[in-house]
């Protein structure tokens, strides 16, 4: 990337400069699209270099955040906002390209606390990350 490029990414990620669910800088800096299905929030990311780990492959930090984001997301969508207690990742296989697709869903709700649980996949359906959480009602 050179610094015209960086340039823009960070001018598109800072954008308006809402910080609200669906769009704030971390959503926008990955370029993730959120949706929500019956049960479920999807969140999206097309995987890019800037994204990559020295290995060359997408940076588990960076499917770490989209998988929370799903799961955040769904908490407040269903029941408002939260903050994650804890959280633990599965990492399967590397991804070097394509839609990268977190699917959160609840595996408990609770009145205050809340156990998600989120799937990515690649562009072909291989789940490549699993996270499960815990989550506080704010």
């Amino acid at each position: 990337m050179d610094e015209g490029q960086v340039r823009e990414l960070i001018t598109a990620a800072i954008g308006d400069g809402r910080h609200e669910f669906g769009s704030f800088f971390l959503s926008r800096f990955f370029g993730m699209m959120v949706s929500y299905e019956d049960d479920a929030c999807i969140a999206s990311v097309d995987v890019k270099p800037y994204m990559f780990n020295p290995q060359g492959s997408l940076h588990g930090g960076v499917l770490a955040t989209a998988l929370d984001i799903s799961m955040g997301h769904l908490l407040k969508h269903q029941f408002g906002a939260g903050a994650t207690l804890e959280m633990k990742v599965q990492y399967f296989a590397p991804v070097r390209s394509g839609l990268v697709t977190c699917r959160a869903t609840f595996l408990k709700k609770g009145r205050k606390t809340f156990f998600l649980q989120s799937s990515a996949m690649d562009g072909s359906g291989e789940t490549i990350a699993h996270a499960t959480s815990t989550w506080k009602q704010l």
